[in-house]
């Protein structure tokens, strides 16, 4: 599968080559700009999915390249920044921004609200059935299938589990699985998510999979 790519405006070095790493290594391809003199013909050449904008630019701000490149595209933009104002938040998405995250970002919070604009930037087109480990999960009936057999899932139960199909094979961690909870709107926390996933396991056994969620420990859960 082509890795969806990431356009970093940046101009602090550091920030820059930090944001990049850790999107390479969550599977993004960043891309970052350091010439600063025709940034929206090098978003034009490169076609991110989306770009992190920072405020302040050599020469500009972030502002005025908002508001031009949404005369010019329609690629989602999050600014990461450290103007940490209301009023500057809310002219950025006024401008055509979709998201603002100050700095020093919360780097779960930063990637789940990646996940989000880039999901949404899709249409949220996803399967209604998600398959791995030998289950059939039907979204929006809110069932899971597996040896002949099919039980009724909760919606937490319902998250977790996506989350960990469409993962299927990697560790994922409970600071990944909360955000995914937070940013459907389901309030959890870390001792909320254990009786969750204790639930899961068991309803997962009566199908006949009783091992199928392991937990890595100090990792995470893995599917």
């Amino acid at each position: 599968m082509q890795k969806q790519t990431i356009m970093i405006i940046e101009d602090e070095p550091s920030v820059r080559e930090e944001l990049a790493a850790l999107l390479a290594g969550e599977g993004y391809r960043p891309v970052t700009v350091t010439d600063f003199t025709e940034v929206s013909k090098q978003v034009i050449d490169v076609s991110p999915d989306l770009i992190l904008l920072d405020l302040g630019l050599p020469g500009r701000d972030g502002f005025s390249l908002c508001a031009q490149l949404r005369k010019e595209c329609e690629i989602p933009i999050i600014f990461v920044t450290s103007h940490d104002s209301v009023g500057e938040e809310l002219q950025a998405l006024s401008l055509g921004g979709d998201d603002y995250i100050t700095k020093p970002y919360n780097i779960p919070l930063l990637l789940a609200r990646i996940r989000v604009v880039l999901r949404r930037r899709s249409g949220g087109k996803e399967p209604d059935v998600l398959e791995a480990a030998q289950m059939k999960l039907n979204l929006s009936k809110g069932t899971i299938s597996a040896c002949g057999k099919t039980t009724e899932l909760t919606r937490n139960e319902i998250q977790i589990l996506a989350c960990l199909m469409r993962h299927a094979g990697e560790i994922v961690s409970r600071a990944d699985l909360i955000d995914t909870l937070w940013n459907s709107q389901i309030y959890i926390d870390d001792n909320t998510l254990s009786v969750n996933v204790t639930r899961l396991r068991a309803k997962l056994a009566q199908l006949g999979l009783s091992d199928c969620i392991k937990t890595r420990r100090g990792l995470g859960y893995q599917l």
